[in-house]
């Protein structure tokens, strides 16, 4: 299975948790969306621990199954079909989270995370 991951879930993994281990460990690969990039270093950023959790990034970066996905023009055809139905429904949901949504759907990826809001997308398979 071929999975992309939510930042929720990239700091379960991190800490070891068994149901996100698990789900990273049997993916036939990995994408880090260039928006969960962005979240996880501001938070390093913001944090006390910057250069370990850098350290640890740059690890799981470093895997060959691990890939940087990043938006293009056909994402943003993606993400404003999800932002009017989303916006039809009166259930929007958080921009960085349309941006992962759009990229799942684009590159027909797995979603891997633990944010009930993408559930208001029924085309974007989630685990």
């Amino acid at each position: 299975m071929r999975l992309l991951i939510d930042t929720n879930r990239y700091t379960d993994f991190v800490r070891g948790e068994p149901s996100a281990v698990k789900s990273i460990q049997t993916a036939s690969k990995l994408y880090i969306p260039f928006i969960v990039l962005a979240e996880l270093r501001a938070g390093f950023a913001c944090g006390t621990r910057a250069r370990e959790n850098e350290a640890t990034l740059t690890r799981v970066l470093q895997q060959e199954s691990v890939s940087v996905i990043y938006a293009d023009a056909d994402t943003t055809r993606h993400y404003a079909a999800i932002y009017a139905d989303l916006r039809r429904a009166g259930t929007p949901i958080p921009t960085n989270d349309l941006w992962i949504a759009a990229l799942a759907i684009q590159h027909e990826l797995v979603l891997l995370t633990r944010d009930p809001h993408f559930q208001r997308i029924p085309q974007l398979p989630k685990i």
